[in-house]
């Protein structure tokens, strides 16, 4: 079955490539009558209204990246609000014209939002023990099912620590509207951008997020009631993960829950019918079908290791950490001539190492795969080129062995796996492989994100789909970095799959491009106002917040 599963997959990756002269199918147009409703309710549910942030938690940037920098808090329905509203709430409004249209703390390929968050919360204050839906637009929870006190006291026995549960599901038709056959990479990523929120955010409560990496995709539909859900014709919940959210002092949590508990959830009455987000959707056949062949299995839980290395000296940031998680937007357009300073290149690049205790990455996803080329435009100090950040040194040789003879590899410090592979002005090729996207080449600096492709989805096919998540986690880092930093960044989900690897010298599936970023000088755009994110509502206490 694996050979099937994976050959299936490979199959859809081919045919879902861009080329020079041919991109991937999508519908050729924007058909605006029909475009997903971007939030998601459940009508019928009982809402609870979380309370907004007062003021945000001081402290500073990097806090995000160590563990232990802040102090645990109590798990209130204030903190839990607050763990939400700095990872997956709204962010701002945009306005040009009349048109209006919200932005999200968690970045989105399209700003189309396919992922949905949902909780399975113990007796906190006055709300009960429950799965919750999170919906942004009203920065409320749905209650989907209540939660008898001894299961949730079995749940918690079973970790042996106090803590919440957080799910992450996609709905690929807000994706495929757009993208077509390409949106099951963009979900995927989403589902990265979206941990890594999560992630930061728990960091500046004192938590720690833990993927429970030994559950099925079938488990957790069963947890959070899914297999029983009337979904509308495509706009079902694919379901991505559950993970564990606790004191980061705690010991380490296992990562699956017992089937028995599994089933005790799964007969919980539902409540609440999820809304139309469309008139009509497309089957795009290939993507549904590719789903079945890379649905998760249970698993063995395990914990992995990272190891612990220093983060790298560079300049602080002005921000808290905070500041930096609200200010984070994708730029549309860049000061071809801006630079930064080669310390500051390097911190940046730092922060995607992964390392033990050290969000985002100390979550568990799995073993590190995913290595950053890197097109240097305007690095003060640093000579443009062509450079690559090896954030796995076990690859290190084999990919020297993979790529062009002519490259260089030249260490260029002794505190970071970065290497340079050619001199030279590479700003038209970073533009023409990002499907002659000006941001690509004319920011400070752009990178393709190559994974070990083929022997993980050979012998795993279920992490095709996690090979994206760890490139959104570091688009994520990315993001945030940029922003500490006085510079912004765009991740870059179109672009020629096949003339990367040509560039590098790859052949074959071994090692595929799955995502492109990039970081520059935002030039803003006059035409657009901005709105504080919850205007919308009577509650909102805060309007400064743009």
């Amino acid at each position: 079955m694996v050979d099937k599963d994976s050959t299936y997959i490979f199959h859809y990756h081919e045919e879902t490539k861009h080329h020079y002269d041919r991109y991937a199918r999508s519908p050729g147009y924007m058909d605006w009558e029909n475009q997903p409703n971007p939030f998601r309710f459940y009508n019928g549910t009982a809402t609870v209204n979380l309370p907004f942030v007062e003021s945000d938690p001081p402290s500073p940037h990097l806090t995000l990246y160590r563990q232990q920098s802040a102090d645990n808090q109590p798990i209130t329905l204030k903190n839990v609000a607050t763990f939400l509203e700095l990872s997956m709430s709204l962010s701002a409004w945009k306005a040009y014209g009349q048109n209006r249209w919200s932005l999200r703390i968690n970045p989105s390929s399209g700003n189309l939002h396919p992922t949905e968050v949902h909780l399975i919360l113990p007796d906190i204050n006055s709300i009960q023990a429950g799965i919750y839906h999170y919906t942004p637009f009203n920065h409320a929870l749905e209650l989907r099912a209540a939660v008898p006190a001894p299961l949730w006291q079995q749940t918690r026995n079973h970790f042996n620590n106090d803590g919440f549960m957080v799910g992450l599901s996609s709905i690929i038709w807000r994706e495929a509207w757009k993208y077509g056959e390409r949106a099951l990479r963009y979900c995927n990523h989403d589902v990265g951008h979206a941990l890594a929120a999560l992630s930061f955010s728990a960091a500046l409560m004192g938590w720690k997020v833990s993927y429970l990496n030994g559950l099925s995709d079938n488990d957790i539909e069963q947890l959070l009631g899914f297999d029983r859900v009337k979904w509308e014709p495509l706009e079902f919940e694919e379901p991505d993960l559950l993970c564990y959210v606790h004191d980061q002092d705690a010991p380490a949590v296992v990562r699956t829950i017992p089937e028995d508990i599994i089933m005790a959830y799964n007969k919980l009455p539902l409540t609440g019918q999820p809304n139309r987000l469309s008139p009509h959707g497309v089957d795009w056949q290939i993507i549904y079908q590719t789903l079945q062949h890379c649905r998760k299995p249970r698993t063995t839980d395990k914990i992995y290791d990272y190891g612990a290395r220093p983060f790298q000296e560079g300049p602080s940031s002005r921000l808290t950490a905070s500041e930096i998680i609200r200010r984070r937007r994708s730029a549309t357009a860049f000061d071809p001539y801006a630079s930064i300073d080669q310390q500051t290149f390097f911190t940046i690049l730092d922060k995607t190492l992964p390392r033990d205790n050290c969000p985002p990455f100390d979550l568990g996803l799995g073993e590190t795969a995913v290595h950053l080329l890197l097109f240097v435009h305007h690095v003060a100090s640093l000579p443009q080129g062509l450079y690559f950040f090896c954030r796995n040194q076990s690859d290190l040789t084999e990919l020297q062995n993979t790529c062009r003879v002519e490259f260089l590899w030249e260490p260029v410090t002794p505190t970071l796996p970065l290497y340079r592979l050619k001199y030279g002005n590479f700003r038209n090729e970073a533009t023409r492989v990002s499907c002659h996207q000006d941001i690509a080449g004319q920011s400070i600096f752009s990178l393709g994100m190559i994974a070990r492709f083929a022997e993980n989805v050979r012998s795993t096919p279920y992490r095709y789909r996690h090979l994206f998540w760890e490139t959104g986690m570091i688009g994520q880092t990315l993001y945030l970095e940029a922003e500490a930093q006085g510079a912004r960044g765009t991740g870059i989900g179109c672009y020629f799959d096949d003339p990367v690897h040509t560039l590098l010298g790859l052949q074959g599936n071994d090692w595929q491009s799955l995502y492109h970023f990039t970081i520059g000088a935002p030039i803003d755009d006059p035409r657009l106002s901005t709105l504080p994110p919850y205007h919308h509502l009577k509650r909102s206490p805060r309007t400064d917040e743009i």
